[in-house]
């Protein structure tokens, strides 16, 4: 195998790998908040890792090598969830939901902060990444990304009964013994943790875990225990394509990928917004 196709095969296992994890957290997010318009990016989960991964790659370095990244992302991430919480009560979905936009602004915008006190030919570097790109896949940290996703992956699909309870409501969910308040909480970290190390490896590429879980239900209906895997699958379909096309739309130049899914996924916003309210 030459170099470009390694290349090649290194950015589509990593594209696989971000689109899988972040389709389910989306489908996840979108169960414990009963809101379609739910996802690890809209929340600010993506921000608050990117806002750890900031650190690490312009400030901190490389402490503890490779994991200091995406230990970093996950725990910016995972300070978002719990500001969320708190701010929410973590009783309320629909507060959750608007706590988690708010809470995104702050977030991308401590962000910057690192950016503009940073090196400029490092800050330049930092910002194409923050636009998401696959660029600087690497065979010895796929595995990081992978462990995590089997993991988290497996625990989401184990609750899926879990899930499909909370989609109809926390009074529902509760009459069948689930601890409402604590599993949501615990689907936000989840995520926190998929999402923070994804983030790590690929910068920030939104609205996959928006648009796949709604595409999943229209072929598969909504029993998680069949919209899990099928969205996992899709989403990682999904990112290789928009990988393949953010690489030859302005070859040879390599445009970021969060340029093709924001501009997908603001589309599909668009009508995902006039088809439920209009």
């Amino acid at each position: 195998m030459n170099t470009i196709q390694q290349s090649a095969a290194k950015r589509a296992i990593l594209a696989s790998l971000v689109g899988a994890g972040l389709a389910m957290v989306g489908a996840s997010l979108q169960a414990v908040t009963r809101n379609p318009l739910a996802d690890p990016h809209l929340l600010g989960i993506s921000a608050g890792g990117a806002f750890g991964a900031i650190l690490a790659l312009l400030h901190t370095g490389l402490f503890i090598g490779l994991l200091t990244v995406p230990l970093l992302a996950f725990l910016g991430a995972t300070l978002i969830v719990l500001a969320v919480a708190q701010l929410a009560a973590a009783t309320s979905a629909d507060r959750l939901v608007l706590a988690g936009v708010a809470v995104s602004f702050i977030a991308m915008s401590a962000a910057n902060v690192p950016i503009f006190l940073g090196v400029p030919r490092a800050t330049h570097t930092v910002v194409f990444w923050m636009l998401g790109g696959l660029g600087l896949a690497q065979w010895d940290q796929l595995i990081y990304p992978a462990v995590v996703l089997l993991g988290c992956g497996a625990y989401l699909w184990l609750k899926s009964g879990y899930l499909n309870a909370m989609t109809v409501g926390d009074e529902t969910a509760t009459t069948f013994g689930i601890p409402v308040a604590r599993f949501r909480l615990t689907v936000f970290v989840v995520g926190a943790l998929i999402t923070g190390v994804m983030v790590a490896f690929s910068g920030i590429i939104g609205f996959v875990g928006l648009m796949v879980p709604h595409i999943v239900r229209l072929v598969v209906g909504g029993d998680y225990r069949r919209l899990l895997p099928v969205t996992a699958l899709c989403g990682a379909v999904f990112l290789v394509w928009a990988d393949i096309i953010a690489r030859t739309i302005m070859a040879p130049e390599d445009m970021p990928i969060g340029i093709v899914t924001g501009l997908i996924g603001g589309i599909f916003f668009v009508w995902l917004l006039r088809r439920r309210f209009g």
